[in-house]
């Protein structure tokens, strides 16, 4: 699984004009399935994104993760992160999983998160085209992978 994590001051997400999903100060996040996923690399990608240390703490170092600010959580289904672009001018989406796959991995990863933040987690929804907005608080981005069955996991 692929997660490109943005620290946010706020995040939202329309489709069709209305919002469905809004926080404010925490972590907005972009994840892809690829096909091998399951749900052991979606277990660990939670424990990652709740546990990562992407917050300041009084020194002003990045040493406080999701769960010990009380932040929110904004998950954004994006099967285009795990796009092929080695060759041409086009990507290739062979290496996303299916959207069969994709929903279910993203649901689940989202109820597992749910399970442990409550009400502070929101999400887009899968599938639909989808307007994303975000204040990026830094800016502090990085890119989470989880290793595969075929990577060895």
């Amino acid at each position: 699984m692929i997660a490109l994590l943005q620290r946010v001051t706020q995040g939202r997400v329309e489709v069709d004009g209305a919002v469905v999903g809004e926080i404010g100060a925490g972590l907005l996040v972009l994840l892809a399935v690829e096909p091998t996923d399951t749900g052991t690399q979606a277990d660990r990608l939670v424990e990652r994104l709740l546990g990562y240390r992407v917050f300041e703490d009084s020194a002003g170092r990045m040493n406080l993760s999701l769960r010990d600010t009380g932040g929110d959580l904004l998950l954004i289904p994006q099967f285009t992160l795990a796009a092929d672009t080695s060759k041409g001018m086009r990507p290739s989406f062979t290496s996303a999983a299916s959207p069969e796959l994709g929903r279910a991995l993203f649901n689940h990863v989202a109820d597992r998160a749910r399970s442990q933040l409550g009400e502070r987690v929101a999400t887009g929804r899968f599938g639909a085209h989808m307007q994303v907005s975000l204040t990026n608080d830094g800016p502090v981005t990085f890119w989470l992978q989880t290793a595969s069955r075929a990577d060895g996991a």
